[in-house]
């Protein structure tokens, strides 16, 4: 039995279900079904009672189980004290959706280079269902992502409420305004995210609850090609203030905050339950957690 087969049997384990698992791993059902029984016939003896939904352990499973578990925690835990050992070796892969990661991330990130020099701080910018597929795999360490979803597989931190506000071009007519009421949007025209993306249904609600109706005329799945569109005056949109800071200091789009509430986006930091982090790691999730904004 190698480390692999060992996380596999855990995780059917933990989702109770196979094809979720061959899911999170890469590969069919036929092949974690195979991997198992093979397992089976090497210990000649029953891991899992199949005819029961969902599946269950038998005794000798529980006991596998156990065991798989341990050796998973010892070996991370070995791969993370031997890297802290020369920290030049120490890599923390790490993953944002595009808008946290080119705004928000990058004074921590700073902050956190100045503490760990010598750390590989790898990030990379993916659509939040990467992320989350790519951190339960285990190719990657740290996902911070807008909306986190609950998992039980998963460990979710806040991390910053960004403030959302309507933002529209210099020469629009709401431009004038410190501060507009949400009801004022009815029947304008509106640079939206995609349908899939988590802040798309987040606006769609903030918008339905005060039974306001816009005009969709494009759709993006980024928030930089929305703010170029905006720019332009192809519509208005509705933004995280983190995102704005470069154009309003530019002069190139106007931001205005909603007078008949606070909204905010609440984004957040996630790992996989069962990771073993490096010490550097947890220093960065820490930060992260933390209010540095007197630093930053």
């Amino acid at each position: 039995m190698n480390l692999e087969t060992a996380k596999l049997f855990c995780d059917v384990v933990e989702l109770k279900n196979f094809s979720r698992a061959a899911e999170i791993h890469g590969v069919s059902q036929s092949a974690v079904s195979q991997q198992i029984a093979q397992l089976e016939m090497e210990y000649k003896v029953q891991l899992v009672d199949r005819k029961k939904r969902p599946i269950e352990l038998t005794a000798a499973g529980e006991l596998f189980l156990q065991a798989c578990q341990d050796i998973i925690e010892r070996c991370q835990r070995l791969n993370s004290e031997i890297g802290e050992l020369n920290q030049q070796s120490c890599k923390i892969h790490l993953a944002a959706i595009f808008s946290i990661g080119m705004h928000t991330l990058q004074p921590y990130v700073k902050k956190f280079m100045g503490i760990y020099p010598d750390v590989n701080l790898s990030i990379e910018y993916k659509d939040a269902k990467d992320i989350y597929e790519r951190l339960l795999r285990g190719n990657i360490d740290i996902g911070v992502v807008a909306l986190p979803r609950r998992d039980k597989n998963i460990e979710v931190y806040p991390f910053e409420n960004e403030t959302m506000l309507l933002v529209c071009a210099p020469d629009h007519p709401f431009s004038r305004e410190n501060e507009i009421d949400i009801h004022h949007l009815h029947g304008e025209k509106f640079v939206a995210f995609s349908a899939d993306v988590p802040t798309r249904q987040q606006v769609d609600g903030m918008l339905k609850k005060y039974s306001v109706a816009v005009r969709t005329v494009m759709e993006f799945d980024n928030i930089e090609t929305i703010k170029r569109a905006v720019e332009i005056n192809s519509g208005i949109s509705i933004l995280p203030k983190p995102c704005l800071r470069s154009e309003l200091a530019a002069g190139t789009l106007k931001a205005i905050s909603f007078s008949n509430e606070h909204f905010f986006r609440p984004t957040g930091i996630i790992i996989r339950k069962d990771k073993h982090l490096t010490k550097a790691a947890r220093y960065l999730i820490e930060l992260l957690r933390k209010d540095f904004e007197s630093d930053i």
